[in-house]
């Protein structure tokens, strides 16, 4: 089993090659590659990351089939059926460690940050849902005073969505959190700059995760 400093240096690594434009994609999905997880698989990472177009996690890291267990959804949001699916993989397939990845530039944050400013009264009650779980991390920062500085104000609110998201994983399974205090799992923060190529992970350091309370 591959450690979570050990899959957090590799896709570091990965990270570096695609922003230098080195990216290797061949070896792991040729034909042997692709005969070789048919029965099984084994993801050395859980990457829970936004659905964004712009940001696809096995190009970004550089890493091909079979070796990243991706969980994609609009603003990175922690709901069950995505909290369950993380539960799956890191006790099905022995995953150690768990990212989550927000960017630069989301389409969700921005959402947010329109609904807070300006209510809409006609919104997708499939959106709001989306929106309704963002919303804590913009509103805190809005009563902060930071309604007049919008740039601020997004990059402000990607970070602590992407925090949030953190700790409700940390937090909000039994599952998890006893994989986290007995098992070496960890969950780390990372946010993806769409301007440079570069993913800057955080609340990470000698092995302990930050704790961010709700």
């Amino acid at each position: 089993m591959i450690t979570a400093d050990q899959a957090l240096a590799r896709l570091k690594s990965g990270n570096e090659r695609f922003k230098n434009n080195m990216l290797d994609l061949s070896a792991s999905a040729c034909g042997a590659r692709r005969d070789e997880i048919v029965q099984r698989q084994e993801p050395f990472a859980i990457i829970l990351g936004c659905s964004d177009s712009r940001v696809p996690a096995e190009i970004v890291f550089d890493q091909g089939l079979g070796d990243l267990f991706v969980i994609r959804v609009a603003g990175n949001i922690v709901a069950p059926s995505l909290l369950g699916s993380v539960e799956f993989s890191a006790v099905t397939h022995g995953a150690r460690l768990v990212v989550v990845l927000g960017h630069t530039q989301c389409g969700a944050i921005q959402a947010t940050v329109n609904e807070l400013k300006k209510p809409s009264d006609n919104q997708s009650p499939n959106l709001q849902s989306i929106v309704s779980r963002i919303k804590p991390s913009v509103h805190t920062l809005l009563e902060a005073g930071l309604h007049s500085d919008e740039e601020s104000l997004i990059k402000l609110a990607t970070r602590a969505n992407i925090r949030a998201s953190v700790a409700h994983l940390r937090y909000g399974s039994q599952v998890l959190e006893e994989l986290v205090a007995n098992d070496g799992l960890q969950v780390v923060g990372a946010e993806y700059n769409l301007e440079t190529s570069v993913v800057d992970f955080f609340d990470h350091h000698d092995n302990i995760i930050t704790t961010i309370e709700h």
